[in-house]
């Protein structure tokens, strides 16, 4: 019998998504990273994560990947450990051996069987939403 893979595991495989930026599992970075072109993270980063204001893009944390501070994107996918809080303003994906300690806020989650979470989830506000994109109503 033959499975189809899912479409949710070939999202973290680098040969077929387009990311700008790749950081190797061979590297360390400490401190804040602003991206502004989808990234993907198999190596260990100490500092928030974030995307650009107004930037569409994906952050996307390889199973070896390890970041110990916030990620705040549109698309978040984790597959690795995450020591911080996530906020997604699209959607947050936690795909089989993710590991989050903190809260995430998401529009849209998905959660994968064998993925750990150690915080609380929340439903982002149609308010927030408006902020997050820069037109608070007045």
């Amino acid at each position: 019998m033959a499975f189809k893979q899912s479409h949710a595991v070939r999202l973290l495989d680098p040969s077929r998504e387009t990311f700008g930026s790749i950081i190797g599992n061979d590297l360390e970075i400490f401190g804040r990273i602003v991206a502004t072109k989808s990234m993907r993270i198999d190596g260990t980063i100490i500092g928030d994560v974030e995307s650009k204001q107004g930037a569409d893009l994906c952050i996307a944390l390889g199973k070896t990947g390890l970041v110990q501070g916030n990620i705040s994107a549109p698309r978040v996918l984790v597959a690795g450990r995450v020591e911080g809080n996530v906020r997604a303003t699209e959607r947050v994906e936690l795909h089989r051996g993710a590991d989050v300690h903190g809260d995430i806020v998401y529009d849209q989650i998905w959660i994968e069987n064998g993925a750990r979470l150690s915080g609380l989830l929340s439903k982002i506000t149609d308010q927030e939403l408006l902020i997050d994109n820069g037109d608070e109503a007045e």
